[in-house]
């Protein structure tokens, strides 16, 4: 069963949510549902440009609530636990330049 879907329609939007710093892999999912810290949740989502669906199961280690600072979105942040590395590798290829961006993401 898929909790949540997730279209990103651009680089930058991926960009801001992908959680680098969660290790294997992390990504954050806009959403004004709520969940909690440890909460299982099975994601499917579409890269830029592609027509295929990525799906994984995560675990909440990160929330936005409603109204968080610096005009960040509601949502989650998710561990990757199934495939981390393979998910890690397709988001890090098409972010290959957008990594080293000082710009702010969903989270930091």
């Amino acid at each position: 069963m898929v909790n949540l879907v997730v279209n990103f329609d651009s680089l930058h939007q991926l960009y801001r949510a992908y959680m680098p710093f969660i290790k294997p892999a992390g990504l954050f999912v806009a959403t004004s549902e709520s969940h909690y810290l440890g909460e299982s949740l099975t994601i499917s989502y579409r890269l830029p440009d592609a027509t295929q669906m990525h799906e994984f199961t995560g675990t909440v280690v990160w929330i936005n609530p409603l109204g968080a600072s610096g005009g960040r979105p509601a949502g989650v942040g998710l561990k990757i636990k199934t495939d981390p590395e393979s998910h890690k590798n397709h988001i890090e290829k098409l972010l290959s330049r957008e990594l080293a961006s000082a710009d702010l993401t969903c989270t930091m």
